[in-house]
């Protein structure tokens, strides 16, 4: 039986896994209290897609979208599918952040190359990705279950038409080159812009390869087969890595715009494209596998998409200014490299686009590893509460979720916090990329890491208004919300040394999550009678709490293996050592303040050994 169907027979044991498990483990121990009803939602919530954090700056993956849109409630062994597949797409595209660091370094090679893989992405996500969570994955859920033929007609008119129009954006961006590269980073010039013109060329071939990734994506989840398209970015990123490593034996360590050649960017350039193709070549073998057959079509008269695009206008406004968001970051943080090159008089490392990806990926890694699950879960909780007409219960949903993603990503905040640079030493120092601009990596990271709780805050915030069937609120949210992250990332420009930019990117970045979150507090909290916000703000401290004494201990670690002579193996001993009994601390002094979420936990894993340990 494929790992992608649950088998029904199995499905009171196999919704004891992951994420699901605590959220009913929390909920038999925080009864709902006396019914609030009245609540009605926007429109039909299965009228709306999930676009995800809308705003991915490259080749990392969101998760989220159409997975969460397309399980049923209940189908928790779906959700540990996604989440394992989720851990290893993300270990892996870890691996391949590390290997291209290496190869290119964080001066301008390596801010030239993270331009020229950015927009391949943010064209594909800003022109037709967006459409495909928001609009297609919902759209084709319906058509499936009321049309007479399962929906096969209005896929295939979805498939031809999207196909001829990638096609067509392909051709387009690849002759647009040059002036792309003058919109995402116009300070750009001589070597270097050739070089991001040459690298952009062969990575813009990848957008056909995308959205055909992007389509079977969606096809597989609206079949409720979402193991492939978790693991298939694994291929990509594994090719992706190996390109990495050839270019760094062929070209050697060191090189800059000036003395790296045509035909070594071409190894890398076209390497990186095949890991797009077979990345797609999977998904697609695996819709053939699951019984999708195409015949091309390109009429789309009576399919109903045109309306179905119409009604998702708000969502594309929030994806419209999130990748404004990422254009602008982009600008700055490329500029802000040149202004420190020029003032240095060479090349200076880590001050650029690719010391600001490298954080970003890091970032990212708690939030898209704990959100899979709890996400997946709650979404068609909230969906199911809200049809009902349950305010109480969907303010519920939403606390519980956030307290419980809380009580992992508090002590991995703080972890980050403490263990940036070491643990950037540890992974990034190597080949072309120094200790030094490992460094400012994990310096960078250090900013982040305040950004992951307003993050995720904003992220399950969304989730509510999706429940809702709203749209039009975050797209409104977003305009003030995006005004600030660029107002910022502006102001920076002007405010700030040019080689310290970087360091003020991720507030801006993070600004745009604050806000965002602050806005739809205000509204819902009106909607919803409340957001449970004294339970909340009662957790987080506790949690926080519980984590002072793991974040003493780190520090004492990285102060004291720091004292030994040398780089990597002190900041290596200084994550594994604080690292586990950082960790280890936690959960005992959690346990001893009985901090009721880490009992969730515990409680759920006493629960899983005493049924392993029967008869």
């Amino acid at each position: 039986m494929p790992m992608d169907e649950p088998d029904q027979k199995d499905e009171p044991e196999r919704r004891r896994v992951l994420m699901p498990a605590v959220i009913e483990e929390a909920e038999r121990a925080e009864p709902p209290g006396e019914p609030e009803i009245g609540l009605v939602p926007v429109r039909d919530p299965g009228d709306v897609g999930d676009p995800g954090t809308a705003d991915r700056p490259g080749s990392e993956r969101d998760e989220i979208g159409g997975a969460a849109q397309a399980a049923p409630p209940g189908v928790a062994h779906s959700s540990a599918v996604m989440a394992i597949g989720t851990v290893f797409s993300r270990a892996t595209g870890f691996l391949r952040t590390v290997v291209i660091g290496a190869a290119l370094g964080t001066a301008l090679l390596g801010d030239a190359y993270q331009a020229a893989e950015m927009i391949p992405y943010t064209v594909y996500e800003l022109l037709l990705g967006g459409l495909l969570a928001s609009v297609f994955v919902p759209f084709l859920v319906k058509r499936r279950m009321r049309d007479a033929d399962g929906g096969a007609a209005t896929e295939r008119r979805l498939l031809g038409v999207v196909l001829l129009a990638l096609a067509v954006l392909t051709v387009a961006a690849v002759l647009a080159a040059d002036q792309l590269i003058s919109l995402y980073a116009g300070g750009y010039e001589g070597r270097q812009r050739e070089v991001a013109v040459l690298l952009t060329r062969l990575l813009l071939v990848q957008i056909f390869f995308i959205g055909v990734s992007g389509l079977a994506s969606t096809l597989l989840n609206v079949r409720r087969r979402f193991g492939a398209p978790m693991w298939a970015p694994v291929v990509n990123n594994l090719i992706t890595m190996a390109a990495g490593l050839l270019f760094l034996w062929v070209a050697g360590r060191g090189r800059t715009t000036e003395t790296v050649t045509d035909g070594q960017l071409a190894l890398l350039g076209l390497g990186s494209a095949f890991g797009t193709v077979a990345q797609s070549a999977v998904l697609a073998w695996t819709l053939r596998s699951a019984g999708f057959r195409w015949r091309p079509r390109l009429d789309l008269r009576g399919s109903g998409l045109g309306e179905a695009v119409r009604a998702a206008s708000w969502m594309l406004l929030y994806i419209v200014v999130a990748q404004v968001g990422v254009l602008v970051t982009a600008n700055v943080a490329t500029r802000a490299a040149d202004r420190a090159a020029e003032a240095a008089g060479g090349p200076v490392a880590g001050s650029g686009l690719a010391t600001y990806k490298f954080a970003l990926v890091v970032f990212q890694l708690p939030y898209a590893i704990i959100a899979v699950s709890v996400i997946t879960a709650l979404l068609p909780r909230m969906s199911a509460h809200v049809a009902d007409g349950r305010r109480d219960l969907v303010r519920d949903d939403f606390s519980r979720g956030l307290r419980l993603s809380s009580a992992l990503l508090v002590p991995l905040w703080l972890g980050m916090l403490v263990f940036a640079v070491p643990g950037s030493v540890t992974f990034f120092a190597y080949g072309s990329l120094s200790v030094d601009g490992a460094r400012r990596i994990g310096a960078v990271l250090m900013v982040f890491a305040v950004m992951v709780l307003p993050f995720t805050l904003h992220q399950l915030l969304m989730r509510v208004f999706y429940a809702l069937g709203d749209t039009r609120t975050p797209g409104l949210i977003a305009v003030p919300a995006g005004i600030a992250q660029a107002v910022t990332a502006f102001a920076l420009m002007w405010l700030v040394p040019a080689r310290q930019i970087v360091l003020g990117l991720p507030v801006a970045y993070g600004l745009f999550y604050l806000v965002g979150a602050a806005g739809a507090v205000i509204v819902l909290r009106r909607r919803l009678g409340g957001m449970d916000g004294r339970r909340i703000l009662v957790a987080l401290t506790r949690l926080h709490l519980a984590a002072l004494p793991a974040v003493a201990f780190g520090a004492a670690a990285v102060w004291g293996f720091g004292q030994l002579p040398g780089d990597r193996v002190p900041a290596l001993l200084a994550v594994v050592v604080g690292g586990l009994g950082g960790g280890a601390l936690y959960f005992a002094t959690a346990r001893l303040m009985k901090v009721p979420e880490i009992g969730y936990f515990t409680a759920m894993a006493a629960s899983r050994i005493r049924r392993s340990g029967g008869p």
